[in-house]
């Protein structure tokens, strides 16, 4: 196992990192959002997710979130962190939301999941949506949706896999009635659906390339229910199976309840963050295809509550990295709260901010960020609506009102890089673009029940200029160069 991480970016742009940790700040802007909260029954102790995406092309992300027996709102980013909500249609039991473009008309849809029937809506202009499951050949099924992620193969359209949570036809369950998953791939008539199994109370999916190299799916699962007969997933795309120990996979067993990746060492393998009840484990990805866990000194493991004395284990749900302060580091926000009442695990337990220093390690800011709240918090998503260069959070809870952050840190350079290519898989979805040595792969899927489809966001330094390369879906290369602080769209050559 490693002793350290040691960041390997190119080395002008780790000196000029000057932003401290205590420079870190954010602007509770509550205020500006309508009243709304994830609530429901124990079907609704897990999810809790935010899309969050540019639903009228107006350049502002905008915000779906998901309200379990509440309705589901979608919020329109009208500037200056003022939102107002959007038409919806009436959508109860929601468990999380994806944005993608599923029928390639250049306009992002919606995936909903449920605990029952999923939904798939259509973007149209103005942030409007609707309904084209059937249109679009979706199976409807009666089972518990709590993850998603999608990749592109030779047709137009997105491969869909899904995961579900417990079975709630199992008379014998909860425990040891984990429902199988779900692969949905597209045909002439539609989607055409495949069971994945066995499946272990998948909370969270992810696609893209592993520590191999290798398109894979990635399946998190909440041990609480396969209590004993499952483990963490790993399913090559390719050769449609599972891996296991002769592959490098080894069994591994966590309360699993979200997935994070980025690449944290420079070599363009993507290290993984697991949330759980407990420790919250950061794989690294290491030269020969394997996986080790980082060490515990790296910061990340983020295990008890770091505020106040309730010393119980934590339990994390998503977990995101992002470049807070745009030093060139991206730092790691976790959604921290109990699944309800849960005697074994901490009531307080505020969420974390940890930002990366030039060790590599990660420190604790939240509680001086101003965003170590005491919720039972869910889903989130770091992204920049006010326009000005900085991530800024938003954050679903469950029984208590969601909340938005505005990112008011002392930051340094930064650029922001939207793709697009041709009229297949429009955003590039597994692209990777790497900018002054940092890279990050294009994704949809991770999270806790939801994720975003905005410009990736890199942190400069004091650099000014930013030298960009993009390897597209299909293996290509383009390069391109642009000068420090601004949103830019590379298309496809």
């Amino acid at each position: 196992m490693k002793t350290n991480i040691t960041i390997v970016l190119i080395s002008a742009l780790c000196l000029s990192a000057t932003s401290a940790s205590a420079d870190i700040t954010f602007a509770d802007r509550t205020d500006k959002l309508p009243m709304h909260s994830y609530d429901g029954g124990w079907e609704h102790f897990v999810g809790g997710g935010v899309a969050v995406f540019d639903c009228n092309k107006d350049q502002k992300p905008d915000i779906f979130a998901a309200g379990g027996e509440n309705p589901a709102i979608l919020l329109e980013n009208q500037g200056g962190f003022d939102f107002a909500p959007a038409p919806l249609m009436p959508l109860i039991g929601t468990t999380g939301a994806y944005p993608m473009d599923i029928d390639n008309d250049g306009r992002t849809d919606l995936y909903v999941m449920r605990v029952g029937p999923d939904v798939a809506l259509k973007g149209g202009p103005d942030c409007t949506f609707t309904d084209a499951t059937t249109q679009w050949g979706i199976a409807q099924t009666d089972q518990w949706t709590t993850a998603l992620t999608a990749w592109w193969e030779e047709d137009a359209r997105p491969v869909i896999a899904l995961g579900h949570y417990v079975d709630r036809k199992d008379e014998n369950g909860p425990f040891e009635a984990c429902d199988s998953n779900t692969i949905l791939r597209p045909s002439q008539s539609g989607y055409v659906a495949e069971t994945l199994a066995p499946g272990h109370c998948a909370l969270s999916m992810l696609a893209g390339p592993d520590a191999r190299g290798r398109n894979t799916l990635r399946i998190s699962n909440d041990r609480h229910y396969y209590v004993r007969n499952g483990q963490e997933q790993l399913w090559d795309i390719d050769e449609r199976r599972f891996l296991g120990d002769a592959d490098g996979w080894p069994k591994l067993m966590l309360w699993g309840m979200g997935i994070a990746s980025t690449d944290l060492t420079g070599d363009g393998r993507d290290e993984v963050m697991l949330t759980s009840m407990g420790d919250q484990l950061m794989q690294i990805a290491n030269a020969d295809g394997s996986y080790s866990a980082a060490p515990f000194d790296i910061g990340t493991y983020a295990h008890r509550p770091h505020l106040g004395d309730d010393g119980r284990p934590s339990t994390g749900w998503h977990a995101e990295f992002g470049d807070v302060n745009n030093d060139g580091l991206p730092d790691l926000f976790i959604a921290k709260g109990n699944v309800d009442q849960m005697p074994s695990n901490a009531m307080q337990d505020p969420n974390n901010l940890l930002m990366q220093n030039l060790t590599g390690s990660f420190d604790e800011v939240s509680v001086t960020a101003g965003v170590a709240d005491m919720a039972r918090s869910r889903g989130a998503a770091f992204a920049d609506f006010d326009d000005d260069g900085r991530l800024d959070l938003v954050v679903v809870n469950r029984r208590a009102p969601m909340r938005i952050y505005q990112n008011t840190s002392s930051a340094d350079n930064w650029i922001s890089v939207n793709l697009s290519q041709g009229t297949s898989n429009r955003d590039a979805i597994g692209a990777a673009v790497t900018v002054n040595g940092q890279t990050q792969h294009r994704r949809i899927g991770g999270g806790h029940a939801g994720g975003s489809l905005v410009p990736l966001h890199f942190g400069l330094g004091q650099a000014k200029d930013a030298a960009i390369t993009v390897t597209w879906p299909d293996g290509t290369t383009q390069t391109a160069s642009a000068t420090a602080n601004q949103t830019m769209t590379i298309h496809k050559d």
